[in-house]
């Protein structure tokens, strides 16, 4: 599976980055997570507000700061 979180670095970026690490621990197996800062690839997805959480190829959330459980029940 991959992961990938959309935005430019700002706090809520990197806390989800960090939440999704946290929920692919929790579940275990193998999964990928890339950090996606390209202005230009953030809105091919089109995601207009950031962050944006992308489980292969799809965007499954925007502009929210997503917990650990609810990237384990997106994810599993």
């Amino acid at each position: 599976m991959k992961i990938e979180i959309l935005g430019t670095g700002c706090t809520k970026c990197t806390a989800l980055e960090v939440a999704a690490k946290q929920a692919i621990a929790k579940i275990g197996g193998f999964h990928s997570v890339e950090k996606v800062d390209d202005i230009q690839k953030i809105m091919d997805y089109g995601v207009i507000s950031t962050p944006g959480f992308v489980v292969d190829g799809e965007v499954k959330s925007s502009g929210k700061l997503l917990s650990v459980d609810e990237i384990v029940n997106i994810i599993s």
